[in-house]
């Protein structure tokens, strides 16, 4: 018989005949047919040598006994694949050999190899479909009660899989008649059809449950098979050892942890990753950890290589289309945000918590105006109050009527300790002698003489308060202040929460590069706003942030602070200056 390159495998030194889907898409990636990563590309040289090493063997049933489950059984649920087959792509199937394939004899039995998946790959490549194909594959193909858990750092994300997971028993009429739902779970047998035994109802005691790092008691679980998503957002691994210690009495468990790359700082997947790079490098021995990472070689070859995207992406041209990431990398060479957020959840390259947030080509404006341009009008006003080490920086937002343009009138205060103690190497009393800083006796700075200068400027200049924003804090004595001077219902607290501050400083970057902002020339807030970073959330949500202890952003958070009252109550403030 005529044998393909494909359809034969090793095991035990001897050739056995059956096709194997991971050797395939092994030749096929060293061919380069298919492109992956290094480190992918590493294990799975590394498998390809486990298939000739005695300590392992190498049998397909059970992996194909999931294919064949997966794309008999299950179907899609989400557009534009809704109710087709669920037909795995040949990744996918080579991901499921490479699980379910290997065994290794512990304590005088061959049991499945590994215990432990870690599954890295980029967002929209159907990593919650895939693995909820798998738990149906596991809770109906697996061992006679089953014990399934879907978790992840919230209630809603760990919903996610078993939502996917319930979508495709309830669209197959076979699965769902021998099982049932509730608010507790999904269960194996059906009341209802007690007389009429499905293909598949033998297995009554199977469930799966759903299970949150903010949810008490996790453990006692006595856990099969769990998958745990989006690891990213994880600060610790409180939530992963607990279901691992679960799962101690089960002769083969399995633990599968998929996620993108995220922007946690010192999280639990920094640690994981680091112990599986040193895996993978041969420093660590972890036969049981089975390490699956869709990773760029670089973040040079994003940019010159359309082609390594693949590497990332491997379903791009299936469930993530080609044209949409085109489009967010043309977007992401001009907007900070989006290049941070497109690396970590697009191409996995970790983020820290503070990127980079513009070039200083783009914040520099030397354009100046002076102060009695504006004499009488009305202004927004944007304050962040000190704490021991930072500035105090309160801008006035002023517009002219029938003009995009923005105008900041700035003010900074330091008190006198800090000018021979600053841990940043400013000259402030030459900001003194430039005219907008102002140095305060002691080791503080009473917020209320933010007030004050507020209401030196109403009494030279006439300018008057349409709204105040504070963040909250240090801001009692300032308000107090103000509302003696002004009246009360015109300061607002603008929350620090990338909810509340994504917008506004997105629009403020947007009208730094089009020059939109006529800071006065202002090397205070030029220092503040070179110095920002931005902090990006699980959802690409950005607000200010240091990008260094020492480096002050005072300014820029003044001038956020401002952008929020203003898109609050833009229409207003527009009709009271006659926009």
């Amino acid at each position: 018989m005529m044998m393909t390159k494909t359809d034969w495998m090793i095991m035990n030194n001897e050739i056995v005949i059956e096709h194997s889907f991971l050797i395939e898409y092994y030749q096929k990636c060293k061919s380069k047919e298919i492109i992956i990563g290094k480190e992918l590309m590493k294990t799975l040289d590394m498998l390809m040598e486990d298939m000739t090493d005695p300590r392992y063997r190498f049998d397909l049933k059970e992996a194909h006994k999931r294919i064949k489950f997966i794309e008999r059984e299950c179907k899609h649920s989400i557009s534009p694949f809704a109710g087709k087959p669920f037909i795995l792509e040949l990744h996918q199937k080579a991901l499921r050999e490479a699980i379910y394939g290997f065994y290794m004899e512990i304590e005088g039995k061959w049991l499945r190899r590994f215990t432990e998946v870690t599954y890295l790959v980029a967002r929209k490549n159907g990593k919650t479909t895939e693995v909820a194909g798998d738990a149906n594959a596991e809770f109906f193909c697996g061992n006679v009660g089953t014990n399934i858990l879907c978790a992840s750092n919230d209630y809603e994300q760990a919903g996610l899989i078993f939502d996917e997971i319930n979508n495709m028993r309830e669209e197959s009429p076979k699965l769902e008649k021998v099982t049932r739902k509730n608010i507790k779970g999904i269960f194996m047998g059906n009341p209802k059809q007690k007389k009429k035994k499905g293909k598949y109802s033998k297995q009554n005691k199977a469930k799966i449950k759903k299970l949150s790092a903010k949810t008490g008691a996790k453990e006692g679980k006595n856990v099969d098979y769990a998958a745990v998503d989006e690891v990213h957002e994880m600060g610790d691994d409180s939530l992963v050892r607990p279901v691992k210690q679960s799962m101690s009495t089960k002769d083969e468990p399995l633990y599968i942890e998929i996620s993108t790359e995220g922007f946690t700082e010192d999280g639990y997947l920094d640690g994981r990753l680091v112990e599986a790079r040193r895996v993978l490098k041969g420093e660590l021995n972890r036969p049981r950890w089975l390490i699956w990472l869709y990773t760029q070689d670089s973040e040079t070859e994003i940019w010159q290589d359309r082609s390594s995207w693949k590497k990332s992406n491997p379903n791009l041209g299936v469930s993530k289309k080609w044209h949409y990431l085109d489009g967010l990398v043309e977007e992401a060479k001009t907007n900070s945000a989006t290049r941070a957020f497109m690396l970590a959840k697009d191409f996995n390259i970790k983020q820290s918590n503070a990127q980079a947030w513009m070039q200083e080509a783009d914040i520099i404006n030397t354009e100046t105006f002076d102060i009695e341009e504006f004499r009488g009008a009305y202004y927004i006003g944007g304050n962040d109050f000190m704490e021991t080490t930072d500035l105090c920086a309160s801008k006035l937002l002023l517009m002219k009527a029938g003009s995009k343009k923005v105008y900041f009138y700035s003010r900074y205060w330091i008190p006198e300790s800090k000018l021979t103690l600053s841990p940043d190497d400013v000259d402030y009393r030459q900001w003194e002698r430039d005219g907008y800083l102002t140095v305060v006796e002691g080791n503080s700075v009473d917020s209320s003489v933010v007030a004050d200068w507020q209401y030196k400027l109403y009494d030279e200049y006439g300018l008057k308060p349409f709204k105040s924003g504070y963040d909250n804090r240090y801001a009692k004595d300032y308000i107090n202040r103000f509302e003696e001077c002004f009246g009360k219902d015109i300061t607002l607290n603008v929350p620090q929460e990338t909810k509340v501050l994504n917008n506004p400083m997105r629009k403020l970057e947007a009208d730094l590069r089009d020059k939109l902002v006529n800071y006065n020339n202002c090397y205070g807030d030029l220092h503040c706003f070179k110095n920002t970073g931005i902090r990006l959330d699980s959802l690409g949500r950005i607000m200010p942030a240091k990008m260094h202890t020492t480096k002050r952003i005072d300014g820029t958070a003044a001038a956020v602070v401002a952008y929020a009252v203003f898109e609050w109550h833009k229409s207003e403030f527009l009709q009271m200056i006659g926009g």
